[in-house]
């Protein structure tokens, strides 16, 4: 196929298209009328020689073959958003630029505020749009629909497949209520297992901690879950429950969740934090000067932690 014959707009109209599945709602993604969505249909039919969506009910749906096109497609376009947004330098201190990050409270907690703290003076003009993760995180990382995921590496073993770096280490303490009349100095396994247990969750995925006590067939007296790490040490207060907590989160609300902090009674594996990008923002100036600055500020706040 000759590109000088093929209008590349085409191609966002089959992503919104694709996307939405309704020539009404992807002419308004678009901003054009709908008998103009509905020409463009036609035309992607005769390009490609499918009928890319067909009637199903009251429904349109895509063909397989638009199906196998959904991915690389959304790939495509999110290379070409980020070759039009690349600039052969960035200059920090007055260039403008948004990025989104997706993690969990705990990382924006104990790195992300320290890194705003930073760029407030470094680059006043770069705003960070701190998302959470949610189940799709690794094809909206692929997708271009977050520039960065930080996650450990323990849970999300996917990380392999794209441009990564080792942010910073964390291990894991046991934590209680400073007032809970079960727990003294230390804790036993027998404790551990006996005690009422909050468990915490990354979305439907568990944590670091988590999967170490399921290989080692630890036994937990669960009673609550939750998604939030933030939350978790405050639900402890005045009750006999028992957490594993990451030690810097746990230090840095000791005092006003009233906490109890404690060596595990099971030997457990820190938990990797790690830095991921999309290939095509590897080489974006600014996207290149955020991740050094992230790299430097985890050497600053984490030293010698990395394992």
């Amino acid at each position: 196929m000759n590109l000088n014959r093929v209008d590349l707009n085409l191609l966002v109209a089959l992503d919104a298209l694709l996307a939405d599945q309704s020539v009404t709602k992807a002419a308004e993604r678009l901003q054009v009328g709908q008998s103009a969505m509905s020409s463009t249909l036609n035309r992607l039919r005769k390009l490609f020689g499918d009928p890319i969506l067909v009637r199903h009910g009251r429904n349109l749906m895509p063909t397989p073959f638009a199906r196998s096109l959904a991915e690389p497609l959304r790939e495509t376009l999110g290379r070409v958003e980020s070759l039009l947004t690349i600039k052969s330098e960035f200059h920090p201190a007055t260039d403008h630029r948004d990025f989104s990050v997706t993690s969990n409270d705990y990382v924006a907690a104990v790195f992300l505020r320290p890194l705003l703290v930073r760029l407030a003076t470094e680059a006043p003009h770069v705003k960070l749009h701190i998302q959470p993760v949610q189940d799709d995180f690794a094809t909206r990382l692929r997708h271009g629909e977050t520039d960065f995921l930080i996650m450990p590496r323990e849970v999300f073993l996917g990380y392999v497949d794209f441009p990564n770096d080792l942010l910073f280490s964390d291990r894991y303490v046991c934590a209680v209520d400073a007032d809970n009349p079960d727990v003294g100095a230390s804790i036993t396994m027998q404790q551990f297992s006996a005690q009422p247990y909050l468990a915490v969750n990354v979305g439907h995925l568990p944590t670091s901690a988590e999967i170490q006590l399921d290989a080692q067939g630890v036994i937990r007296n669960t009673q609550i879950t939750t998604q939030m790490f933030m939350l978790a040490p405050f639900l402890l207060r005045e009750t006999r429950l028992l957490t594993l907590i990451q030690e810097r989160l746990g230090l840095a609300l000791r005092t006003d969740a009233n906490l109890k902090l404690l060596e595990p009674p099971m030997t457990l594996q820190p938990v990797n934090m790690v830095m991921l990008w999309a290939p095509q923002n590897t080489d974006d100036p600014a996207h290149e000067w955020l991740r050094q600055r992230m790299s430097r500020l985890a050497l600053e706040l984490f030293p010698n932690v990395l394992t």
